[in-house]
């Protein structure tokens, strides 16, 4: 990693010696924004490197946890509920599927939907998820105290925070809503 904060008036924080990407000249004015980017790119990688071991793609232990704490749903409500869009929870879906994680049923409410819940495989998943984020906890925690986690908790919980309201002040954000929740198209609204 980087100094999280360049001197007043000096230059961009130089890389540590265990430093992944060195900070361009250009991102000098956004420090901690990049050390965001580069600990969310590890943290996705080592965390993709302990699912695969199980069968599962980052992400989609995001999907398979909704759906075991709530139970089958539709394919719009996962997209809600994981943040994310259309088009990359259903190739999630169907890569579950096919690896027989889930299946999709008719749903009861309506004729038109189809809901997803997790198999019989993939309900089996859920231990295996649970430890391999234990690990993953370990690993990105384990040289903090209780009292530091607690701080580096409380820190990115108000990072998240900030940007989740500038994020509802933008100007793209009523785009992407509208584009998220109403115009997905037909196969992805119904299922």
């Amino acid at each position: 990693m980087t100094q999280s904060t360049p001197e007043a008036g000096g230059s961009p924080p130089v890389p540590g010696p265990e430093a992944t990407v060195p900070v361009p000249a250009a991102a000098g004015g956004g420090p901690v924004s990049h050390a965001i980017f580069r600990l969310a790119r590890l943290h996705r990688m080592v965390a993709g490197q302990h699912l695969r071991r199980i069968g599962l793609h980052a992400g989609q232990e995001l999907v398979m946890m909704c759906l075991w704490e709530r139970g089958a749903q539709r394919q719009t409500d996962l997209v809600r509920r994981v943040d994310s869009d259309a088009a990359t929870m259903t190739r999630t879906v169907r890569r579950l599927e096919q690896a027989g994680f889930v299946r999709r049923r008719p749903s009861c409410a309506d004729k038109r939907a189809s809901l997803i819940e997790p198999t019989a495989a993939g309900h089996a998943l859920r231990r295996e998820v649970e430890q391999s984020w234990s690990r993953l906890e370990d690993l990105v925690t384990g040289n903090l105290s209780p009292d530091e986690r607690t701080a580096a908790l409380r820190t990115l919980d108000r990072l998240e925070r900030t940007l989740v309201r500038a994020a509802r002040r933008s100007p793209c954000a009523d785009k992407e809503r509208t584009r998220r929740d109403g115009d997905t198209g037909p196969a992805d609204d119904r299922t």
